[in-house]
């Protein structure tokens, strides 16, 4: 067992003294971005393992302090968590850094699939994308029924769930969504009851009320402007840009819950089909690091100008921008918020309508598009058992789906 002088032996000057330099934050978490399998709550323990137990970048309280907080905010969690803690290590260009190393491979990796997908359709190898939509629905089901016992655990909150689901599916996903969010937050606000007591915040979060204040208005002033800068100029790349910016601003609840809002946008419109769009979901189910950079399938798949590269590169900023105007307004800001009962009240009810809303989204598009069949219901089930209770990592349960829809499909 090594001792604590060994320990600090192998850590580099930089490692000791606190701070260590962009590029060095950028590789640590380009491994961790190639290696990070299993989702959000997955990555969230690979982390925790890098930067506190094996790096000794932060201690215990400090990542403590930054996941609830990143659970607070709308976006990709374990991203947000990577981003506050690059931010906490190498300053504004830390924060950079550790976004790109671990969203680079992921993105990469959907882009080469875009590129196939064309390809397999072309070859009418129309069985194998299916089994990509049943891995989907299975993947789809395990978040449903996992955040359900975490945010749903009363009849309260339970309720606002199904009522949530039923406006979505009444409603529309857009509109439904919404209307979903705000009732929760006020109901939440009002009715919920949550534990009074609240660690004492860590002090000593990077960034001053005058930065926060400034990511602030950013978000706001981008979230309002850039639907109006993109009716005016009437320009598709300004229109793909505030679509997925709008999308990263809105999800709460985890990576999974992107999937009705990003539908909702590029399905309708008809930038994507919802073959393609399912087919790309259950892809990215396979591959490690964030599900937010399924968009940069959708960039590239997208029809209009930009496409391809480019309008992979513009989806991906546009989708997870969003969430470094966030953690940049809310690390000096983090302990007086989350003092106030109300704010704590209101996100318990958020969280229990994010529940519904991918409720709603695995009856439509995940079923309604991927079950035709009693095979696909068996393939479907069969997967899920996999996942949930056979505890297999998604990536194999996405693969053995695919193979099983080109033998039994």
């Amino acid at each position: 067992m090594q001792t604590n002088s060994e320990n600090n032996a192998t850590r580099s000057p930089a490692d000791t003294a606190g701070y260590s330099s962009p590029w060095r934050v950028f590789l640590v978490f380009l491994r961790l971005g190639l290696t990070s399998f299993g989702g959000p709550a997955a990555h969230i323990g690979y982390f925790r393992d890098e930067f506190v137990k094996r790096r000794k970048w932060i201690d215990e309280h400090t990542y403590g302090d930054i996941v609830a907080l990143c659970q607070f905010l709308p976006g990709p969690g374990s991203s947000q968590v990577g981003i506050a803690i690059g931010r906490l290590r190498g300053g504004v260009a830390g924060a950079l850094a550790a976004w790109l190393g671990f969203t680079l491979p992921s993105a990469i990796l959907l882009v080469a699939f875009a590129y196939g997908y064309g390809y397999l359709a072309d070859a009418a190898s129309s069985r194998l994308l299916h089994g990509l939509k049943l891995a989907a629905l299975a993947v789809v089901a395990q978040a449903v029924w996992s955040m359900g016992r975490s945010f749903c655990a009363d009849r309260g909150r339970a309720t606002l769930a199904v009522t949530s689901a039923i406006l979505v599916v009444s409603m529309g996903a857009i509109s439904g969504q919404i209307v979903a969010i705000v009732l929760a937050a006020i109901c939440g606000t009002l009715f919920l009851k949550t534990p009074a007591d609240v660690p004492e915040c860590l002090a000593g979060m990077p960034g001053t009320r005058t930065q926060a204040i400034v990511c602030l208005v950013a978000f706001v002033g981008l979230f309002l402007g850039l639907p109006l800068a993109a009716k005016l100029a009437d320009a598709h790349w300004l229109d793909l840009f505030a679509s997925f910016y709008r999308v990263g601003s809105l999800v709460f609840g985890g990576g999974h819950v992107v999937l009705p809002l990003l539908q909702a946008v590029v399905v309708p419109s008809g930038w994507v089909s919802g073959n393609e769009f399912l087919a790309g979901y259950g892809a990215a189910q396979a591959i490690p690091g964030p599900l937010f950079t399924f968009a940069a399938f959708l960039g590239v798949i997208s029809k209009g100008s930009p496409n391809g590269p480019a309008g992979a590169a513009l989806a991906t900023v546009a989708i997870f921008l969003p969430s470094f105007l966030l953690v940049g307004a809310a690390l000096p800001l983090w302990g007086k918020l989350r003092s106030f009962q109300s704010m704590r009240k209101s996100m318990a009810g958020i969280n229990a309508a994010v529940v519904g809303i991918l409720l709603a989204a695995l009856y439509d598009p995940v079923w309604t598009n991927a079950v035709h069949n009693a095979t696909d219901f068996c393939l479907a089930m069969s997967a899920l058992l996999l996942l949930a209770w056979w505890r297999c990592p998604s990536w194999a349960v996405v693969l053995l789906t695919a193979l099983a829809t080109l033998a039994f499909g």
